[in-house]
């Protein structure tokens, strides 16, 4: 008798619900995982540019296209540039990261006091007025400079956090073939390059091009209006 009510229970379920679960087999979960998806930022270590409790879009077939639930390439048309903001995976521990694109396979990077030389060029930089750290987490604001960094062409916004202790300074690396420098834009606060070496190009299966909604996790959840369905540089 137990087993027979089972059994029309799951008629019944599945009755009502086959269309919404063959949808989220078939459709959503593809394109989730080959063509766009969306993550929450828990951590500050792209901020400015990305707070705690973004929830970013991001473009999967930027670069390439692969086959649902796999890192099986497909087909490729092209490679992320110096300023992309990329979805990749530490080389650590797999953690799935958004960082910047700094150097690009055959690029010789160094740093001097926060302040990048790229092929033996000093990156460009200007000042940003203090008032635009408005935007920060209370935890950061009067504590971080804020600059604007113009990465071959491809200016953003960097903060550094001058009473951290952190990595300013590195000598003079080449980037291997297949192979990518990444930063976060929060430079005192960042676990990247520097720490765990350059990413596979294998590893970045992803670009982040904007924001589709914010809420600040350091203050009760508050929505951030101003960040929903922004783009991002």
């Amino acid at each position: 008798m137990k087993a027979e009510k089972i059994k029309t229970f799951v008629h019944k379920f599945w009755k009502e619900w086959r269309i919404t679960f063959l949808f989220i087999v078939f459709v959503v979960i593809p394109v989730k995982s080959s063509l766009a998806d969306w993550n929450w930022v828990p951590t500050g270590s792209m901020n400015p540019t990305i707070l705690e409790g973004d929830l970013i879009y991001v473009n999967k077939i930027a670069y390439d296209l692969r086959f649902p639930l796999t890192m099986h390439r497909l087909a490729k048309w092209s490679d992320p540039e110096r300023g992309d903001i990329v979805i990749c995976f530490s080389p650590d521990d797999g953690t799935r990261l958004v960082k910047r694109v700094i150097g690009r396979p055959g690029d010789t990077i160094e740093m001097k006091n926060n302040i990048l030389l790229l092929n033996g060029e000093r990156v460009g930089y200007t000042r940003i007025d203090p008032e635009c750290a408005d935007v920060l987490p209370h935890k950061v604001r009067g504590k971080c400079v804020l600059a604007m960094e113009d990465l071959d062409g491809s200016p953003h916004a960097v903060m550094n956090i001058p009473s951290a202790i952190a990595v300013r300074d590195f000598g003079l690396i080449t980037v291997p073939e297949d192979s990518y420098f990444v930063m976060g834009d929060n430079r005192d606060s960042s676990r990247d390059s520097r720490f765990f070496g350059f990413i596979e190009r294998e590893s970045i299966v992803g670009k982040a091009k904007g924001v589709i909604g914010s809420f600040d996790i350091t203050d009760k959840y508050q929505p951030r209006l101003k960040r929903f369905l922004s783009s991002l540089k």
